[in-house]
């Protein structure tokens, strides 16, 4: 039974779809920092006037987040071996969290990996399935990522055509082969959970690892190739883990243009200077360094190193790194934000979001001011998150 005490109607909440709103009252942050003024926006698109007020004082406004790399929906999709079989249910319960968190643009990166079970190649085709099939049905903008080992050599056709059939705009280059226990004649650790997850016996993979390791050299040839022929196709490059300037000179000479997660000083430095983009892990500014020793994010941001923040593996540090590098001093929150904002947007070649400016998509991420805890994300015009007092103050500011 409907409650006759609701002034809501079915009627409005088709209309919340189309927003055309006014935002009052509250802290809008833009390049030279926060300042109360008005932010319109009607058809997805901000404006300069117009549409029903909405007061947000007490709130503080600020672009979506544009997540450039993230794997944390991959709990949603196997959170148990075999438990989740329809993939497109997992990835709407991950959207529901990248709202739950600001993120309005979110790049989700897949792997192509000898590791098997849900970073496998057959996963890889059916995550790309399932993600083309409820783009339309969901408020984030959803966009894939392949992370391809590039010790797959006789993968690397069957990579290339899952690439083009799905249109995929982002490969970023891994290696996960553990060389240096290898090259001693030594049982990769956790060779065992390895296998379980690869389908696999533990002997097989251990031959299969051997034999990938046996073939390094083939491989800088190989993946130089398959780079050429993808940046042809106009996909984005990057690489990942980069541990020495070498490291980044070939992947650079390769037309590779984005460094994700480099794991030393020495790469990272190498990165800036050579004109990658430098991209970095959220979760490692948040707990004040890396969960695996590599080089501390918050040293690299200091120096300048870093061109946009990641949440890699935990949604939302993204948020919170970026307020944590303002509150550290390292610098204003203008400039902290756009780490998590119109920096990974500009690394996509995406012009039409990450800033609070006219003719921009209407990506918004509306916060408690004293509190910074997040009320409410809206994704191109759509409401794909709100809770709370400021769910209140958007219903009766349309009676």
């Amino acid at each position: 039974m409907i409650s006759r005490c609701s002034t809501w109607s079915w009627e409005k909440n088709l209309e919340m779809s189309e927003l055309a709103l006014r935002l009052v009252g509250g802290e809008v942050l833009g390049p030279d920092g926060l300042a109360r003024e008005p932010l319109s926006f009607s058809d997805g698109i901000i404006c300069e006037a117009g549409g029903r007020e909405v007061n947000l004082a007490g709130y503080m406004v600020l672009p979506g987040l544009v997540d450039i790399h993230g794997d944390g929906f991959e709990r949603h999709l196997a959170m148990r071996r075999g438990a989740m079989k329809d993939l497109g249910a997992g990835l709407r319960a991950a959207e529901a969290e990248l709202a739950a968190n600001g993120i309005t643009t979110a790049v989700m990166a897949q792997f192509f990996s000898w590791e098997g079970g849900y970073r496998s190649a057959e996963f890889a085709a059916q995550f790309l399935e399932a993600l083309a099939r409820i783009a339309g049905e969901v408020v984030t903008d959803l966009r894939a990522q392949l992370r391809f080992e590039t010790h797959m050599l006789e993968d690397y056709a069957r990579f290339e055509a899952l690439v083009a059939q799905y249109a995929v705009e982002y490969v970023v280059f891994n290696d996960h082969v553990p060389h240096e226990r290898l090259a001693k004649g030594l049982v990769p650790r956790r060779l065992n959970g390895m296998a379980l997850k690869s389908r696999r016996s533990p002997e097989k993979l251990h031959n299969l690892l051997k034999k990938m390791h046996s073939e390094s050299e083939l491989v800088p040839a190989a993946v130089a190739g398959l780079a050429e022929r993808l940046a042809l196709q106009a996909v984005k490059l990057g690489s990942h883990d980069d541990k020495t300037h070498e490291d980044c000179l070939f992947w650079q000479r390769a037309g590779v243009t984005l460094s994700e997660f480099p794991e030393t000083l020495e790469a990272g430095e190498a990165a800036k200077i050579l004109g990658t983009g430098v991209i970095l892990g959220a979760p490692n500014v948040v707990r004040g360094g890396s969960h695996n020793g590599n080089v501390s994010a918050v040293d690299l941001i200091a120096m300048g190193h870093c061109d946009a923040l990641a949440s890699d593996y935990h949604y939302p540090s993204l948020r919170r790194a970026a307020f944590f590098v303002e509150q550290a001093g390292l610098c204003d929150l203008a400039s902290a934000w756009a780490l998590v904002s119109s920096g990974p947007a500009r690394l996509l070649g995406l012009e039409d979001r990450g800033a609070l400016a006219i003719g921009q998509r209407a990506d918004i991420v509306i916060v408690e001011a004293e509190s910074r805890r997040l009320a409410a994300t809206i994704a191109g015009g759509r409401i794909s998150y709100m809770s709370g007092d400021i769910a209140k103050r958007f219903i009766q500011s349309g009676n």
